[in-house]
């Protein structure tokens, strides 16, 4: 009896098993199934990633506020530095441990991911929810540094590599962010803080937040870590590339905290802190997630260049990052800040033209990649 199977290991079993051909098919059936077994493993352990990586930055966004509400940082400092800082902490873990692997265009895909998925998505979301007020002032100042951001990164990009010198300088644009949210504070007018929440035991609480704060970083650490791991895996079950991976589903996991954050905030009428948190999220993406990538690769981050068909005309040595990604991701940013500043509000219409420039994106990455 002649049955095929192929694969070299399948191939290897008829040998043993030969002359004995129900054997042989159970074995053929088992080896189908254990594929498919660590197929499914690979989802699981993805999403499980993902599941931990929020978990864990609500645990160190909520240790990491009580730690500097304690301490007497004013609220608005936490709200615009700290807050944001902490809820991307999921894309410099995830884009640090890709470059460290050596899978660049996921670090890259990563960073410049989240920020379509923050404005495209979350904004777009929150938005077609309800209107969104802006303070002129400080959206105009955080929106036009969030558009120099991108725009340092597409002009290093350029010359399809970003050196360590150009991650410096993207980690200085970092501390002028900070700067600029440091004077913010002292101009506010209201400087002082009160802790709304005490505790009756201080000792207890400190350490069940240092203890939350811990965890909260090493979980982190551990869903970052199998996300990067388990995408590479499943960017070569579906035969796409890395950087498809990382634009799409991972940059939507490691977003999670900032549509959680920004969800919450609409939910309970601070429909404002949503719009502060997504720019300072980018801002925090274009310098310190991809300026501290291009300082742990061995010799900068290179963005790499594919051969691909597109319409019927053949691509050589496609930039898809510095064509299609950092543009489109400029686009949206532009649109954000000209609707926040003229209208001094983001309307459902806004909202609704976000979302579909994220939709029109996925799609186009899906007619590339398949």
């Amino acid at each position: 009896m002649f049955i095929f199977c192929h694969g070299k290991r399948q191939m290897k079993r008829i040998k043993v098993i030969h002359g004995h051909s129900i054997v042989y098919i159970l074995t053929c059936i088992n080896y189908e199934g254990d594929d498919d077994m660590e197929t499914m493993l690979v989802f699981i352990m993805f999403f499980i990633g993902l599941l931990i990586i929020v978990k864990a930055g609500d645990l160190f966004v909520e240790a990491a506020v009580w730690i500097a509400m304690v301490t007497g940082i004013p609220s608005i400092f936490i709200g615009a530095t700290l807050v944001s800082l902490a809820t991307t902490l999921p894309e410099l873990f995830v884009s640090v441990i890709a470059t460290w692997n050596g899978h660049l265009d996921m670090a890259i895909g990563n960073a410049i991911g989240s920020t379509i998925c923050n404005i495209g998505l979350i904004l777009g979301l929150c938005a077609t929810i309800s209107p969104i007020p802006i303070r002129r002032k400080f959206f105009t100042i955080k929106g036009l540094l969030m558009m120099g951001a991108i725009f340092c990164f597409y002009v290093f990009a350029a010359d399809k590599e970003v050196s360590r010198i150009e991650g410096w300088i993207l980690l200085i644009l970092l501390i002028l962010y900070i700067i600029i949210n440091i004077f913010e504070v002292y101009n506010y007018k209201e400087n002082r803080f009160q802790i709304c929440h005490k505790e009756s035991n201080g000792k207890v609480a400190l350490w069940r937040n240092l203890i939350k704060f811990f965890i909260g970083a090493a979980g982190i650490i551990l869903g970052a870590r199998l996300l990067v791991d388990n995408g590479v895996l499943m960017a070569k079950i579906f035969d796409v590339p890395e950087q498809v991976i990382s634009l799409t589903l991972i940059a939507l996991g490691t977003s999670l905290p900032e549509l959680t954050t920004s969800l919450i905030a609409m939910l309970k009428g601070h429909e404002g802190i949503s719009v502060g948190n997504i720019i300072g999220a980018n801002i925090l993406n274009l310098t310190m997630v991809l300026g501290t990538s291009s300082l742990v690769a061995n010799d900068g981050l290179h963005i790499s260049v594919e051969n691909m068909e597109i319409m019927g005309k053949r691509l050589i040595n496609f930039p898809q990052t510095i064509v299609l990604d950092v543009p489109f991701s400029a686009l949206l940013m532009l649109i954000l800040v000209i609707c926040g500043t003229a209208n001094r509000r983001i309307d459902r219409q806004h909202g609704l033209l976000l979302l579909g420039l994220y939709i029109i994106y996925l799609i186009v990455l899906a007619y590339i990649s398949f």
